[in-house]
């Protein structure tokens, strides 16, 4: 970690009045961002580095490519476009005007992948954003777009939920988005989460559902919607009722969509597949296992 990104998150911890973190998450970060934990660091470090020296829009396209894939976005960098697998910004717009106001707040962002959102609540007015992440790839892209921004009240760590020095009950605002179907165990995730708000703190939640009106969830044998680590997809009641067996308060279902191929698809950016070829190309209201095709919803949710 640079000397720049360390005095960057002693900022947001200050900010997070959570200074005591500093030790731990500092020794944490050495052990993730070496060579040791990614054979690609060294590789990711170098183009990180050279991308804050490119002298023009080709070079820093170059670089920036070499961050791929980038699944969240899109991010404009310099006179680079970067046209993401994800059009968060369309996510952003049904979250934003369904959540309390971030201005002023102390904000955690679980499974933030490369900080796109985690920015966005910062421009939204949030004191400051700590994002973690597990994937290093996402880490070394959020280093590679600040870098070229204003300086953010904003840092993404390579961690899991668990990671963190303990529960703080200190953020106004916690947000897991995209995380809770990757959870072997889903309430001990959202009961993980309730920990880390304030008393009256709110969490956002977004996940994909089951459709229909019974309280249920269902388990994938072994892969939906191309994806393998999808454990548990609960219905609407059946999500409510986590939420509050949890220990949340104020249970609201405030957005609820199907995720269509203009939100996510494949890109030079993301070369991949993508949702086209997670779905049944005969029936596109199904994936290619047979499920409903993903069905998202946005909770929000009170700490007691």
């Amino acid at each position: 970690m640079t000397v720049p990104e360390t005095a960057a998150l002693t900022d947001v911890l200050g900010k997070l009045q959570l200074e005591h973190w500093l030790g731990p998450l500092l020794a944490l970060q050495a052990e993730r961002m070496s060579p040791s934990a990614h054979g690609d660091f060294e590789h990711w470090q170098e183009v990180v580095t050279r991308l804050r020296s490119a002298s023009n829009d080709a070079e820093r396209r170059r670089f920036l490519l070499q961050l791929a894939p980038w699944r969240k976005g899109p991010f404009d960098i310099g006179g680079v476009h970067i046209d993401a697998e994800w059009r968060s910004d369309l996510k952003w717009q049904r979250v934003a005007g369904a959540i309390a106001p971030l201005a002023d707040r102390r904000v955690l962002d679980v499974g933030c992948g490369n900080g796109y959102y985690a920015l966005r609540m910062a421009d939204a007015g949030a004191v400051a954003v700590l994002g973690i992440d597990p994937t290093l790839l996402y880490v070394m892209q959020f280093l590679a777009v600040i870098a070229h921004l204003p300086s953010q009240p904003v840092a993404v760590l390579p961690l899991r939920l668990h990671e963190l020095p303990g529960a703080c009950h200190a953020f106004d605002s916690t947000f897991s988005m995209g995380v809770l179907y990757h959870q072997r165990s889903p309430l001990e995730h959202l009961q993980q989460l309730r920990a880390t708000l304030r008393r009256g703190g709110q969490l956002v939640l977004e996940t994909i559902y089951m459709p229909g009106e019974e309280s249920c969830a269902c388990t994938p044998p072994d892969r939906y919607a191309r994806m393998k680590n999808v454990w548990l997809l609960p219905t609407l009641t059946e999500l409510t009722t986590w939420l509050r067996r949890s220990g949340f308060r104020d249970v609201e279902i405030v957005d609820t969509t199907i995720t269509t191929s203009e939100e996510q698809r494949s890109t030079q950016w993301m070369s991949f597949e993508s949702l086209a070829e997670a779905l049944d190309p005969e029936d596109s209201t199904r994936t290619v296992e047979g499920w409903p095709a993903p069905h998202r919803v946005v909770a929000t949710a009170t700490a007691p």
